[in-house]
């Protein structure tokens, strides 16, 4: 039972570490503690990056329709 105990400690101080990591999209070897862009900045580049994508599926989705009514 010590042994399984003692496991558990040494799993979970291992695992620790991987599973921020793994949380953040890093190498899950790397340092967990690095400093790491903010995540303000990180949400705008992704919203960014979203809203253009969602900007052209919906000019792609209406373009059907827009070329009827110019006809």
């Amino acid at each position: 039972m010590k042994k399984f105990f003692m496991g558990m400690i040494a799993g979970g101080i291992i695992a620790f570490p991987l599973g921020i990591n793994f949380g953040k999209d890093v190498p899950l070897w790397s340092n967990p503690f690095a400093a790491k862009p903010d995540i303000s900045e990180r949400v705008i580049e992704r919203a960014g990056r979203t809203a253009d994508d969602v900007k052209e599926a919906i000019h792609e989705a209406t373009k059907p329709m827009q070329e009827k009514l110019r006809r």
